[in-house]
């Protein structure tokens, strides 16, 4: 990927170096299991680590209710003072995220204006270990994740070294689109899609909850698509390899592989995220095609 004369991103928050990613303390999450067993709760941690959500939310929305301290809920921070100086500023990784981000920002930016509307610019933390949002706490065990209610972008960056050893999807490219995922979940936010599956969600059974949350996150991996597909066109980033990469890392973290990996077999109604086939043929498609409307994963009759 061609990225180092690009733009970097003024919306990095580095909370690296911060004390436990920014005002925990002493605070912890405490898990109620619920009906999860201890392969379950590997599934769900295992789960979240494609991408998707807050684990938190993940936790209770299969099933494993998840309770957190106090001055943890959803809309407390916790923090007591201002994050610490940010850190590793000059390294290349936190180089290659910022530069990821800005591109998104412009890409997004041009496409809302030409559809009369606003982009708001997300945040994108780096924090290292544990962090808390306005979506609860997370350690770096879930993997990247978006917050919709601070509108920010959460990624450890330890997350792309296992994202290469232990999914064995390595690669610039790969990574990026780990972040052009999570930013495809802000512009499901601005465009109200996601507050819509919160709704519809808590009208419909676990397993119709679980099929609007693939849809949902096939639709990110989608816009992803899009994102690669408008940056090529305008500033050529692709390199020889480079979509390989990403449809090798969409494949890696489908719920089938996943699931297969932590126990053995594979369980489709619990699927949250899609197939690897899935994933796959919805980044390909926004790749592609280059527009949101080829994105409707939630009239599609074929996921």
């Amino acid at each position: 990927m061609r990225w180092r004369m690009g733009r970097r991103s003024e919306n990095v928050e580095d909370r690296r170096g911060s004390g436990m990613g920014g005002g925990l303390g002493g605070g912890r999450m405490r898990v109620s299991r619920g009906g999860l067993g201890g392969m379950g709760l590997v599934v769900v941690v295992v789960l979240a680590l494609l991408f998707g959500v807050d684990p938190t939310l993940l936790l209770t929305q299969l099933g494993g209710p998840t309770q957190v301290a106090p001055e943890q809920r959803q809309g407390q921070t916790g923090q007591t003072g201002q994050p610490g100086q940010p850190t590793g500023q000059s390294d290349e990784m936190s180089q290659f995220v910022s530069v990821v981000l800005a591109d998104t920002e412009d890409t997004w930016r041009d496409i809302f204006r030409n559809g009369n509307k606003e982009y708001r610019l997300p945040k994108l933390v780096l924090f290292s270990g544990v962090v808390q949002s306005a979506c609860g706490f997370a350690q770096a065990a879930v993997g990247p994740f978006y917050c919709p209610g601070d509108q920010k972008v959460y990624i450890d960056l330890s997350f792309f070294r296992d994202l290469r050893s232990r999914f064995g999807a390595p690669g610039d490219f790969a990574q990026a689109y780990v972040i052009a995922h999570e930013v495809g979940h802000h512009v499901q936010t601005l465009l109200g899609i996601s507050q819509q599956v919160i709704s519809m969600r808590q009208r419909v059974s676990e397993a119709e909850g679980n099929a609007l949350s693939v849809r949902q996150e096939l639709q990110a991996d989608c816009f992803a698509g899009v994102w690669a597909h408008h940056a090529d066109k305008a500033r050529q980033i692709l390199e020889q390899g480079d979509v390989e990469e990403a449809l090798n890392a969409a494949t890696a973290i489908g719920d089938d592989r996943l699931q297969k990996q932590a126990q053995g077999h594979i369980t489709p109604e619990s699927f949250t995220h899609g197939s690897s086939e899935q994933r796959v043929r919805w980044f390909r498609t926004g790749l592609d095609k280059g527009v949101m409307q080829a994105c409707d994963t939630f009239s599609a009759a074929r996921l």
